[in-house]
């Protein structure tokens, strides 16, 4: 039992492959991810797993009748609830999977807005994790849902009372979905509000963004002495906060740091992945991107990446180990270099009778030298176009 005194669901873990197409190092590293999401609730205990070999996918239950049969004996033995399959399956397959083995079948995007709904803090964080359910559920009405009627926490992917009709559930997701967007509306409003309050600081704004688990949390943790939770566990962090950026504040960055787990054997894809929403959400080119590849003492070539390498930093590339703190002295060289290229030299006149505006230079660090010329402080500033334009707000 887990420390409430509750009984833990049991999950089996089926990996499929095409025997046509099978390479082994690939599934492999698949069944492992797939085995870290079911592990990621703690309401789940992994009962087992096993990577499934077969010569086609069957429309209508993915596997044969015999195959069927021969997993329903697995799970069975095992005293399985749960059964995440790690592959496409369609809302048929699912249904006729659950009708056959009397277990609730989880996809890979059913599975994930779980842990996004387990692990969502904010409001905002709850609304969009239960709208994007929603949304998805909606999509797959051939069966009944049961979230609708739960008595728990989470979206009731794992578990839940009752079953309604297909009609009604249709109806009850729109109506729920229009009622959280009302919500999320407000909720955005007032975050937006936040924002614009931060813009007028004349700080600049460094965001990290990269592929989930690639250590975005542990290196934010190692260059601010904050303590933002980091485990080795795919979604760990979710919810946006001041320091974790939204989308929309990547926008708004004068730096981005792109963290890629460099010992991924998808680290391309990923990283490709992360460019192209950076690009869909309408990332100004003219923003400075430096690549972080993190995890280089898992990497094959760990002695090599941990040299000095100039050319590394010409492709604005810096290898670290964020755990523990290998490289991270160049990284923030490497920020520092990109943040001052943005910063011009400039002179001001300011009247002494305008305490306000001369503090506010001293108080964002710009001021290099002042000296006093009739009445008037003749001031050399070193600032950002941001802060030029702020100051001239004033």
């Amino acid at each position: 039992m887990n420390r409430v005194g509750r009984v833990k669901t049991r999950i089996w873990v089926f990996q499929v492959e095409l025997r046509s197409n099978f390479n082994e190092a690939e599934a492999n590293f698949k069944h492992k991810e797939a085995l870290s999401l079911s592990t990621a609730l703690p309401e789940l205990e992994l009962a087992g797993s096993q990577v499934v070999k077969i010569s086609s996918f069957c429309p209508s239950a993915i596997f044969t009748k015999q195959k069927q049969n021969e997993l329903q004996d697995l799970i069975s033995c095992n005293d399985v609830k749960i059964v995440f399959m790690n592959c496409n399956v369609s809302p048929v397959q699912q249904k006729n999977l659950e009708k056959a083995w009397n277990v609730k079948i989880l996809d890979r995007t059913s599975l994930i807005l779980e842990i996004f709904s387990n692990r969502a803090a904010t409001r905002e964080g709850v609304l969009q994790v239960e709208m994007a359910a929603l949304s998805y559920q909606r999509t797959r009405l051939v069966r009944a849902w049961t979230h609708l009627e739960r008595q728990r926490g989470g979206l009731g992917f794992v578990g839940g009372p009752g079953e309604t009709q297909i009609e009604s559930d249709r109806r009850a997701i729109d109506s729920q979905l229009k009622s959280l967007e009302r919500q999320l509306r407000k909720v955005v409003k007032t975050r937006e509000l936040h924002r614009k309050r931060r813009s007028k600081t004349a700080m600049p704004i460094i965001s990290l963004v990269g592929y989930t688990n690639a250590g975005k949390s542990t290196l934010f943790n190692k260059l601010t002495n904050e303590d933002v939770v980091c485990k080795d566990m795919l979604f760990a962090t979710l919810d946006p906060t001041v320091r974790r950026s939204t989308l929309e504040d990547v926008l708004s960055s004068d730096l981005i740091l792109h963290v890629r787990d460099i010992s991924h054997p998808n680290t391309d894809g990923h990283s490709q992945d992360v460019s192209d929403i950076l690009e869909k959400i309408g990332l100004d080119e003219n923003t400075p991107v430096l690549e972080v590849w993190n995890k280089i003492d898992l990497h094959s070539e760990c002695q090599k990446l941990q040299q000095p390498d100039i050319s590394f930093n010409k492709r604005k590339i810096y290898p670290v180990c964020a755990a523990s703190g290998a490289g991270l002295e160049n990284l923030k060289t490497g920020i520092i270099n990109v943040i001052s290229a943005r910063y011009s030299k400039d002179i001001r006149n300011v009247s002494v009778t305008d305490g306000k505006r001369r503090a506010w230079l001293y108080r964002n660090g710009v001021v290099e030298s002042e000296r006093l010329v009739d009445e008037n402080y003749k001031m050399v500033l070193r600032w950002s176009e941001k802060q030029r334009k702020q100051f001239d707000l004033l």
